[in-house]
């Protein structure tokens, strides 16, 4: 077994916040011999220990890896703000938590992507760990930077920094890398070589190896290989058979409460519900279910293995779910006898659901949440939301007849075609929930409690491979309008002192929005950012939008030209060079469907030919 000495002394431990992001060691972590190890894989989740710990692609990842006999899978956050500055004054260098040895010693430095905002803390990760941030500057000494995640579905903002990205889910093609990778290594064929080779691995893209060129108002001339062999077009990885994917049953548990501090049970991935504007509902097709017999085994095996108090499902759309009722009653059954809490996400609020909800311990202590996304039925027809008033207004009415008091509404303000009536109607819809309860539930068994609509907006940001991604985006002016007429529209209405009405900052969501249909020129933007000296961008009370907007002018770019623009169909997008296996052709059939406020059927009720189907699994074949 590997002996540790922990990189950080006690007198640090002492002067930081929470000591235990620091220390490893928890319940579950891997440990392995190093005379045993080949390939030593440092996994970063580019933001603080809570967040990352409560992600289950990086519990998945580093299950699959560590059941590797020679790969050690070590785990790695950004440090928080209090250690970093010591780090930093007393140049200590990034380190893995297992075994507390410095990044810059591994082989692989693998990151996770999952959110735009979280670019600054990748260069913060590189720094500390005493990495060259430009892939180009990096010698033999180097770990292999490689991307993941969902972000890395548009690279290219990020492409100076990353040796490799890996695009789509990463069960299918890691072992391939690390075979590559050993044999580069055993025929000392140098760190440039072992790139080349692997950028031609299906699903890896290596940035080095192509180029751009841009026409005279910043659009994409052409983007291309620069060495024969090296493919145009990177297609996507697919687990096609989820009942012989890796799962973890032996998750690592934290020493400290972490954002979902909870066993996890995925039980599906991708949605049949096709919304224009979701990113993931694209990204993840086809849908492809676990065996329930299968999450009924893997559900005792992780509670027995971690002692948490609580299971809760994973997936973009539970109710979906063909085999959910059994699996709900089996759960039940179980976690009843255990004295275990069930948390059941992304339901429909429907009869079964609120049947089951109420039924589960501790629920009523919390509120039911609907995702109407907008106001008004036109609108919610653009965006093939699937959701009518109708079944709102139902699904509230079955809430209050269970006893809910409390109703969370989330919107977003400013999608294709919105108007200002589409607005109001968000304050009129959350007035109409609110005066159901009143019609509802008579005075006498109100109990003197006293119903809450909680109406949340978010601002739209177009996100690439969807139906949207030729779309534009408001200004921080348009949207701060728009939140303004949609809290004066709330005022307006008769059961106004029942509804709360938040919003979300705008500033932040435009550079979102620049970030994530940006092309490789804001490489330059985000490193004068990061040395301008943030990160944590996406924590509210570090984002420092001043810095953002000094170096988009510095660098002679323009926010209005990534985000408030119409992008004309045959435009050459930055992404263009990846095939994320729904076609073109569909995303614009869908984009023109909804300027028509045409809705599409979802994918059990008729195929829409999104070329999914190419992959030949999951609903798409069955």
């Amino acid at each position: 077994m590997y002996e540790r000495k922990l990189a950080l002394n006690h007198d640090i431990l002492m002067r930081v916040e929470k000591p235990a992001r620091y220390i490893g060691g928890e319940v579950n972590a891997v440990m392995k011999d190093l005379s045993g190890v080949s390939i030593r894989f440092a996994f970063c989740f580019p933001d603080v220990y809570e967040i990352g710990m409560s992600h289950l692609g990086m519990q998945i990842l580093y299950e699959m890896f560590n059941s590797m006999e020679d790969v050690w899978c070590e785990r790695v956050f950004s440090p928080w703000t209090d250690l970093d500055a010591i780090m930093r004054r007393e140049h200590i260098p990034l380190f893995a938590l297992e075994s507390q040895d410095p990044v810059k010693s591994f082989d692989f430095l693998g990151i996770t992507i999952q959110y735009e905002m979280c670019y600054t803390n990748i260069l913060q990760v590189l720094d500390l760990a005493q990495i060259p941030l430009h892939a180009r500057e990096r010698g033999e000494d180097c770990p292999i930077v490689i991307g993941g995640g969902p972000c890395t579905y548009n690279p290219e903002p990020l492409a100076d920094f990353f040796d490799l990205f890996y695009i789509g889910e990463g069960e299918t093609r890691y072992h391939d890398l690390f075979t590559l990778y050993q044999e580069c290594r055993g025929n000392h064929l140098g760190r440039t070589e072992f790139l080349r080779r692997a950028a031609r691995l299906p699903g890896i893209y290596a940035p080095q190896f192509y180029d751009v060129t841009y026409h005279e108002d910043g659009t994409i001339e052409r983007f291309f290989p620069v060495e024969e062999g090296i493919p145009p077009v990177i297609q996507k990885e697919l687990v096609t058979d989820m009942a012989e994917a890796c799962y973890p049953t032996k998750p690592v548990v934290p020493f400290i409460k972490v954002t979902q501090d909870r066993a996890t049970l995925e039980i599906q991935r991708g949605c049949i519900r096709g919304c224009r504007f979701c990113q993931a509902g694209q990204l993840y097709r086809p849908v492809r279910e676990r065996p329930v017999e299968l999450l009924k085994k893997y559900a005792m095996e992780i509670l027995k293995n971690t002692g948490h108090e609580e299971i809760s499902l994973s997936s973009l759309s539970s109710s979906d779910y063909s085999a959910l009722p059994e699996l709900v009653d089996f759960l039940l059954e179980e976690c009843s006898r255990r004295h275990i809490n069930i948390s059941l996400p992304s339901l429909r609020i429907d009869a079964f659901s609120l049947d089951v909800m109420s039924k589960v311990q501790d629920v009523k202590k919390s509120s039911l949440t609907f995702a109407p996304e907008a106001g008004s039925q036109r609108l919610r027809n653009v965006i093939n939301k699937g959701l009518t008033e109708e079944s709102i207004l139902k699904g509230a009415a079955l809430a209050f007849e269970g006893g809910w008091t409390r109703v969370k509404l989330y919107f977003m303000l400013g999608l294709p075609t919105e108007t200002p009536e589409d607005i109001r109607e968000i304050a009129i819809l959350s007035n109409k929930i609110a005066a159901l309860y009143f019609d509802m539930i008579p005075k006498e068994k109100r109990g003197g409690n006293r119903v809450q609509i909680v109406a949340s907006t978010s601002f739209f940001v177009p996100k690439p491979f969807t139906p949207f991604q030729w779309s534009p985006q408001c200004t921080r002016e348009e949207f701060l309008d728009k939140a303004y007429l949609t809290r004066t529209a709330v005022s307006e209405q008769l059961n106004q002192k029942s509804i709360k009405y938040n919003w979300h900052e705008a500033d932040a969501s435009v550079m979102e929005g620049v970030l994530a249909r940006g092309d490789r020129r804001l490489c330059q933007v985000i490193r004068k950012v990061y040395e301008k000296g943030s990160f944590y961008d996406a924590w509210g009370e570090y984002y420092h939008n001043d810095r953002w907007l000094e170096a988009m002018e510095e660098c002679g770019l323009s926010v209005a030209f990534y985000t408030h623009r119409q992008r004309p169909l045959d435009e050459i997008l930055p992404w263009d060079f990846i095939d994320c296996g729904v076609t073109k052709a569909f995303l614009i059939r869908e984009w023109e469907k909804a300027q028509r406020e045409e809705v599409s059927e979802n994918c059990s009720q008729k195929c829409q030919g999104c070329g999914a189907a190419r992959f030949d699994c999951g609903i798409c074949f069955s």
